[in-house]
């Protein structure tokens, strides 16, 4: 979502990283260029306007660390003022509450309400061990309800059925009675897409709050929306008394000045990250690593967290059980490998994590994507279990064969062929691989133009 502005504010930057000293006219020539990428990043001016102020002011006659050239503490400063300006520290959800925890999401239409709730829901099922219930008030969606049930039933949470002839109002009340009887943890309702102008629907969702009276408040925010959603927040917040931001379709190439601009208007905490589609793909919102990540210095601390919770463990166990026993790598551990690649998540993306890699994501960008990876598993799906043990065997009419069942080319077969050798020599040398050799592989494990037609 932020690549955009991470290029200008590292072209910008990098500009003033080796001044061996700062003055007022180099600081205000650097923050005419940090002032023009904050605006093409849709950020509202008003906030660019606070952000530059708080950055000069800071910077002229600052004393420089002994430590850190003048342009590195230029940078430090910017830096700063980046987390306040998303809310310096993690808000945790708060159930700090006589059970159930009440938590319902509100919005424009077209946002993601209904997705959130699923994913939050699972969120605090399988982190916190939750007892979650959820139900959905969006009476004016066709199929909305039946969505909201589907996505539950995926992720093993109870849902509690409504339908579209009864009043919202009806519906939450006879769904908290529920979920105080069953001893629910945490109740989580989907309301209905309304425009804050719509004074009828405004008033709906005012007696919903009213009566259910919940611990968490969230506005969910569409990434890809303009400057207005801000000014949306500001009179949802005024009805309603937001308690936090979602933030969704924080994966896609919107530019991202609406996370910098809601959360200066509305003065909440962005609570939650949408980054894909998948029910898993929920980030929290740590405002210290987003800054990181757009500034180019990687986030290795959300990387962590990706691999301690999407990985699987026995998998990798097993793995390395194999690898010491002195056991070859073969296809099918090449495969259970490009499947927990994408249960982590887009290579590029974790690339970006990876500090000291921001260079090389931009650069592999193109090339690596879900698709490629599904390709990948396509191939080696076609393959028989002979084929997967002893990769030598495949020759001319085997790739053949083997590119005709996955919809590929044999040049394709060839490619991942050549690559299932880079990676056994890869697990050989693993023990004695630097970062850049690692940042290497990554690289190339992808080459340019795959399945390009």
């Amino acid at each position: 979502m932020f690549d955009n502005l991470t290029d200008r504010l590292s072209k910008t930057l990098k500009n003033i990283s080796g001044k061996g000293r700062l003055t007022e006219e180099n600081i205000r020539q650097t923050l005419h260029e940090v002032r023009i990428a904050l605006l093409e990043a849709d950020v509202s001016l008003p906030v660019v306007r606070s952000f530059t102020k708080a950055v000069e002011e800071k910077a002229i006659g600052q004393e420089v660390n002994k430590r850190m050239t003048p342009g590195q503490e230029f940078i430090k400063i910017v830096r700063n003022e980046l987390i306040i300006a998303m809310g310096e520290k993690n808000n945790n959800i708060n159930l700090s509450v006589a059970p159930p925890a009440i938590i319902l999401l509100v919005g424009l239409q077209g946002t993601g309400k209904t997705t959130s709730v699923a994913k939050i829901a699972n969120f605090l099922h399988e982190k916190f061990k939750k007892k979650v219930l959820t139900v959905s008030t969006d009476i004016y969606r066709a199929a909305a309800i039946k969505q909201l049930e589907t996505l539950s039933s995926q992720i093993n949470v109870d849902f509690y059925p409504s339908n579209f002839n009864q009043k919202p109002i009806d519906i939450v009340q006879n769904a908290l009675k529920e979920a105080k009887i069953k001893c629910y943890d945490v109740l989580l309702i989907d309301t209905a897409g309304r425009l804050h102008i719509n004074d009828y629907m405004m008033d709906e969702i005012q007696q919903i709050h009213k009566l259910i009276n919940p611990i968490e408040t969230l506005f969910v925010v569409d990434a890809m929306m303009g400057q207005d959603i801000a000014n949306a927040a500001k009179i949802f917040d005024k009805k309603l008394s937001l308690t936090g931001i979602i933030l969704t379709k924080a994966d896609s190439d919107a530019r991202g000045g609406s996370a910098l601009s809601v959360r200066h208007i509305t003065g909440k905490p962005i609570k939650f990250m949408g980054v894909g589609e998948k029910i898993e793909a929920l980030e929290q919102f740590y405002p210290e690593r987003i800054v990181s990540r757009i500034l180019g210095m990687g986030d290795i601390l959300s990387l962590i967290e990706d691999i301690e919770n999407k990985l699987d463990v026995e998998q990798v166990e097993n793995l390395t059980k194999k690898m010491k026993k002195g056991d070859k790598f073969d296809l099918s551990d090449f495969f259970q490998q490009l499947k927990q690649i994408r249960k982590i998540g887009n290579i590029s993306d974790l690339v970006k994590k990876i500090p000291g890699l921001g260079k090389l994501s931009n650069n592999i960008k193109p090339e690596i994507n879900d698709k490629i990876l599904i390709n990948m598993e396509a191939i080696i799906n076609s393959m028989t279990i002979k084929e997967r043990e002893n990769p030598e065997i495949i020759k001319g009419s085997r790739k053949r064969r083997i590119a005709n069942g996955a919809g590929v080319k044999v040049q394709d077969v060839n490619r991942l062929m050549k690559q299932f050798t880079d990676m056994q020599n890869i697990v050989k040398k693993m023990k004695k691989s630097s970062i850049h050799k690692i940042s290497k592989y990554i690289k190339n494990m992808v080459p340019q133009n795959f399945y390009k037609n």
